[in-house]
């Protein structure tokens, strides 16, 4: 994870804690709403029966009630005539449609009365009917009796249930004791039942609880043939409630609800897997939308990583942009508090880290130019005692002539050493500064050498760092001209070829062997080598002196300085070191850039020829940045 990016990890926290949270709360609700859906299906359905047992046990009390008018109609009705009596009752049986047959029967089982007035069945035998044999046990308690086919009538065969009940009448003047039937059409409470729908499979039944009869039932054909059955000996242990019911192929959940005083009970019939697929509707949509959600909230987490990571990913940009070494970098990043803060103490460290690099680069002008100055300082001293050491020995020797002309050109030799200060000088003032120079150098060494200025007219207008002749003509007579037995010549020549300044210092001296050469360029002098400055009288084999010392076959050797950027400090003082020479090339490639310098061609025993290379410019314009900080 430590390699991971910062989006990723932030777009998988996220995701994952949503995906937690939705599922958890998916779990939750699947089970809360299984619960409210399971619950809220048996109290619908408890609700049902409860309605169908209230609409039969109404009708059955309006039932009740008729049977009671007529009852007491006639009881009352004494010696009344029998026609008007039947009067009465058909008026009272036509208040309801459902009203099939009335008729009062005596205790020997004889049909005292019946309405309608239609022919009775022959050998009727009522004594032994279920109805009429409870009504004479509790002739006081009106007794209802399964819906079954009446058979009183001839060519009427209608299921009705009977209501029956003990009465007394008076017959004749006598008083007789019997029982008054009242046959009910079954299709009403048939009509009353079959209605009901719970779910899709769900009925209702009703059953006798006294024996378990079936009063109604929607495939009560079914339950008569043995094709279908009921688990009615559970259904009576209940007088209301729910249970399941696992006896069948099916599970099934069971609700009972008791009519009062007729003694049945209205058991509705639900299928549990009807719940069940509620449940799984349910779980599918919760499914569904759970993998919507967590779509979104992936796709969401993304875009808000994505806008967290961005401005940090600018700021790493940035990063490497310094890291490349772009330090003018400079980033504005609008995001988060904690990224902005962090984009400005970033731009504070580029500009702190820019400050301290030009710190260091101005500390490093400054020290080459104090190591310059202290090189100046050195030679200075030395050139100027040994200069008038020369001086007094011409005073004793009564030469008076040549003391004037030292002096002369010492002061003007001085004098254009300081040049106030300035480190450019015009390119005659440097070449008058050489002349100078080789003139006491010739009167010390008692006319040792000549020399020849070679000089253009067009390269003098031109500005020139000053001193950088003096150490290439001390070398060339320290260690050139003096040590060789010959007469020397010293060449100084200053032309223009392709924008650029050429200054030329040859000698006609003993030149140097590849070793002392490659020893001057890499500034590793020493005295079992060469002399300092890099000329030496060595007389052995010719060999070119390179970067690494390497001996090409040719007699003349040429290469450009390549010295090492050694510490002044390091070096002797004077002249007879190489420090002067290096020092010369080290300032043209701090004032000018790398590809100017100093450039060799020495040969033994021919001499050595040094050129100085450098940009043209003339005298009028001012010196570039690098040169005023030099």
């Amino acid at each position: 994870m430590r390699k991971r990016s910062i989006q990723f990890l932030i777009s998988v926290a996220l995701s994952v804690f949503a995906a937690a949270a939705i599922i958890m709360v998916s779990v939750l609700l699947f089970n809360k709403f299984s619960q409210t859906a399971e619950t809220n299906a048996l109290r619908n359905t408890q609700q049902v029966v409860d309605q169908v047992s209230y609409n039969l046990e109404d009708y059955i009390q309006g039932m009740s009630e008729i049977y009671g008018v007529l009852h007491d109609t006639i009881s009352r009705s004494g010696d009344v005539n029998e026609e008007e009596l039947r009067s009465q009752l058909n008026t009272i049986i036509g208040i309801r449609g459902e009203i099939v047959s009335l008729a009062v029967i005596g205790h020997d089982g004889e049909v005292m009365m019946s309405i309608p007035g239609v022919a009775l069945k022959e050998n009727l035998s009522l004594y032994n009917q279920r109805w009429f044999q409870s009504a004479l046990q509790t002739p006081n308690h009106l007794s209802y009796s399964l819906p079954h086919v009446q058979n009183m009538y001839k060519m009427q065969y209608k299921w009705v249930v009977s209501l029956s009940k003990g009465i007394t009448v008076v017959r004749g003047g006598k008083t007789e004791h019997g029982v008054l039937l009242l046959d009910v059409n079954f299709n009403k409470i048939n009509q009353l039942s079959s209605r009901v729908v719970l779910g899709k499979k769900g009925y209702v039944y009703i059953v006798d609880e006294s024996a378990g009869n079936m009063v109604y039932h929607p495939q009560q054909q079914l339950i008569y043939a043995g094709l279908k059955s009921e688990n009615v000996e559970q259904a009576l242990k209940y007088t209301f409630g729910s249970f399941h019911d696992e006896s069948g192929d099916e599970d099934k959940m069971i609700t009972v609800q008791t009519i009062g005083n007729i003694g049945w009970k209205v058991v509705g019939v639900s299928f549990t897997d009807e719940i069940i697929t509620t449940k799984r509707e349910l779980n599918d949509y919760l499914l569904n939308l759970l993998l919507l959600l967590l779509v979104f909230v992936i796709a969401l987490s993304w875009l808000i990583s994505r806008i967290i990571a961005r401005p940090i990913r600018q700021l790493e940009k940035s990063m490497k942009n310094v890291e490349r070494g772009d330090f003018h970098t400079m980033t504005t990043i609008r995001g988060p508090l904690e990224v902005e803060q962090l984009s400005r103490r970033f731009n504070l460290m580029v500009a702190r880290i820019r400050e301290l690099m030009q710190q260091i680069v101005v500390e490093q002008e400054a020290k080459r130019k104090y190591e310059f100055e202290a090189l100046q300082s050195q030679i200075n001293p030395h050139f100027l005692y040994n200069t008038l050491n020369t001086v007094v020995r011409m005073v004793g020797m009564n030469r008076n002539e040549e003391v004037v002309t030292t002096i002369t050109s010492l002061s003007k030799l001085f004098r254009i050493s300081l040049s106030k200060g300035k480190p450019m000088i015009p390119l005659a003032s440097e070449l008058e500064h050489a002349r100078n120079y080789l003139i006491i150098q010739n009167i010390r060494f008692k006319n040792k050498f000549d020399y020849v200025f070679d000089v253009e007219e067009a390269a003098l207008p031109s500005l020139s760092l000053k001193l950088i002749l003096q150490p290439l003509l001390e070398n060339a007579i320290m260690h050139g001209i003096e040590p060789s037995v010959d007469k020397g010549l010293i060449t100084v020549r200053a032309w223009i070829e392709a924008g650029q300044v050429y200054l030329q210092v040859s000698d006609n001296g003993l030149g140097m062997s590849g070793e002392q050469l490659a020893a001057l360029l890499t500034g590793e002098t020493n005295s079992s080598t060469a002399k300092p400055s890099g000329y030496a009288g060595d007389r052995k084999a010719d060999r070119d002196g390179t970067i690494g010392g390497a001996a090409p076959e040719a007699s003349k050797r040429s290469t450009s300085a390549n010295f090492a950027s050694s510490s002044a400090s390091s070096a002797a003082s004077g002249a007879g070191s190489g420090v002067g020479v290096r020092n010369v090339h080290e300032r043209i490639r701090l004032f000018y850039g790398e590809p100017y310098g100093l450039q060799f061609e020495s040969e033994l025993e021919e001499g050595t020829t040094v050129t100085i290379r450098f940009p043209f410019k003339p005298a009028g314009a001012e010196a570039d940045e690098r040169s005023e900080e030099g």
